[in-house]
């Protein structure tokens, strides 16, 4: 029997491309995302392969998540594979300066949005004492760096977060872990600096950085070890960087 996969934050960048390689590999999928156009997009490219169904919400509304979620026709309600990959960087201030909605945009998103996906589909994980959720942290989560402050804090929380689901979720079997990615090539710093692409493109130049397949793969074989391994927490950068103020720059 094929799995089906949660993946939110899939019109871009890792949850794309994970989303792209589950397909290649039987495993159907529920997508989710604020922007329906790549969303439908993203259904027609592979539901020749898997069967696949497309949810459109913005993470940070308690209720729209829980619309959407609610409303899964009966083939999609399973759900088997939990991937929390929406997550958004916004701004690159020192905390003096910071601005309050850059902060609410974080915390809204990488830290509430997620507990409110998860909420949402573990307790039907529980009923069934099955189930496996990767959490997309960042190495961010595991060092704070200058101007980092809000969004550092953020995914210091996932990772926190990460830790608590795979204790209290320890006696109905279900795996807990996460992935904290470097340096990935995304739309990712398009967004920190609003759009600025000058700034968003010198953050990768001069090294190779990690690209979303990369992160796809890792999270593909991380849901395909035997039931007995649980990746819990894994973290991954390009050769090229140490830590997240240590890059080697040609």
């Amino acid at each position: 029997m094929k799995k089906t996969a949660f993946i939110t934050g899939a019109t871009s960048g890792i949850g794309k491309a994970t989303a792209v390689l589950f397909a290649k590999n039987g495993i159907n999928l529920v997508i989710c995302g604020r922007r329906q156009e790549r969303l439908d997009q993203l259904k027609n490219e592979l539901e020749k392969e898997v069967d696949i169904h497309t949810l459109n919400f913005d993470i940070r509304d308690k209720t729209m998540v829980n619309k959407a979620i609610d409303g899964l026709p009966e083939e999609f309600s399973q759900i088997d594979i939990l991937i929390n990959n929406a997550g958004n960087a916004h701004g690159l201030d020192p905390v003096h300066e910071g601005n309050l909605e850059d902060w609410d945009a974080m915390l809204d998103i990488n830290v509430k949005g997620l507990l409110y996906v998860s909420k949402a589909l573990i307790p039907q994980m529980v009923q069934r004492k099955s189930g496996h959720i990767i959490n997309i942290g960042s190495t961010a989560g595991k060092e704070v760096y200058p101007k980092g402050n809000v969004y550092c804090a953020s995914k210091h929380a996932v990772d926190a977060i990460n830790q608590g689901m795979r204790i209290d979720l320890n006696p109905f079997g279900i795996r807990v872990g996460a992935i904290n990615p470097g340096l990935v090539e995304t739309e990712f710093s398009n967004v920190r600096f609003k759009g600025d692409e000058n700034r968003a493109d010198n953050v990768y130049k001069g090294f190779q950085p990690l690209n979303p397949e990369d992160i796809a793969d890792i999270i593909h074989f991380v849901v395909t070890r035997p039931y007995h391994v649980n990746i819990a927490d894994l973290i991954v950068m390009p050769t090229a960087q140490a830590s997240s103020t240590i890059v080697n720059k040609s």
